[in-house]
């Protein structure tokens, strides 16, 4: 009997789908369906406001938990402080949140739950979470430019130095340049995490097809591929963090800009 090939689809883990019978859940007709989205960055949330919380306790000799969390906010602190100067101080908490909620969202949506049957989902693969992010954070540079220079924040558009004829052509580019900010923030967290999540699934079709199909080609294909998934696991590891970094550099960058002028 031929033997049975693996019915992967790479694109289903992105699915978006009602849960708890929500599915025709309206208001004003709107849908209010609670997601599996919406489950996963509920997840998220919790666990990173237990992990703040469980670093809140000021103990006199600190204990592993508290030190993680100063760490990272000292980590945050610096950057801020390095990119804005002491009035990136006030930038803190929400960096931060910014930082770790995206940073436990990529780690969480990588935890290998299917193994009991359960399936994380990444929630930061969509461009509809990542872009509402970036538009939170460009709102932001928005309020603190206009709300601290007034209309002088059009300045930003048209660099010092630059000669009279130009202006017209730079303040252009600049300001082109300025709104596609949130587009290219949030479409490099979607599109990183997106990617290593399809090549996974793709390696794990191969795994399967390969052990399906017998001996010989479990070890030319299959093993292969699962020693691949192995690295290609520990380099999303190593993404997550790197793009959470990124978003939250990139950031404390665009702030300065609103609170500088740069």
């Amino acid at each position: 009997m031929a033997a049975e090939q693996a019915k992967v689809d790479p694109m289903h883990q992105f699915t978006i789908e009602p849960m708890l019978g929500s599915a025709n859940w309206e208001i004003a007709g709107y849908n209010i369906a609670f997601t599996n989205s919406a489950l996963w960055m509920l997840i998220t949330t919790v666990v990173l406001f237990l992990f703040v919380a469980g670093g809140m306790k000021r103990e006199l000799v600190p204990g592993r938990w508290q030190m993680t969390v100063e760490t990272f906010t000292g980590f945050i602190d610096s950057m801020l402080e390095a990119n804005i100067g002491k009035e990136g101080r006030k930038y803190v908490p929400y960096v931060f949140s910014l930082f770790m909620f995206i940073l436990f969202a990529n780690l969480l949506g990588l935890l290998p739950l299917g193994v009991i049957g359960l399936h994380p989902f990444t929630f930061t693969s969509h461009f509809t979470i990542t872009g509402a992010l970036a538009i939170l954070s460009f709102s932001i540079v928005l309020i603190v430019g206009f709300w601290k220079h007034g209309f002088h924040f059009f300045s930003l558009f048209v660099p010092h130095g630059t000669p009279l004829p130009m202006i017209p052509a730079i303040a252009a580019i600049e300001f082109i340049s300025f709104m596609i900010r949130p587009f290219s923030l949030g479409l490099r967290l979607f599109v990183a995490m997106m990617a290593g999540h399809v090549l996974l699934e793709v390696l794990s079709s191969f795994v399967i097809d390969g052990t399906n199909a017998g001996a010989l080609w479990g070890g030319v294909v299959g093993l292969p591929s699962f020693l691949l998934m192995i690295g290609i696991c520990a380099l999303e590891l190593l993404v997550s963090g790197i793009q959470a970094y990124v978003f939250a550099l990139l950031t404390s960058l665009y702030i300065n800009d609103a609170e500088n002028l740069h």
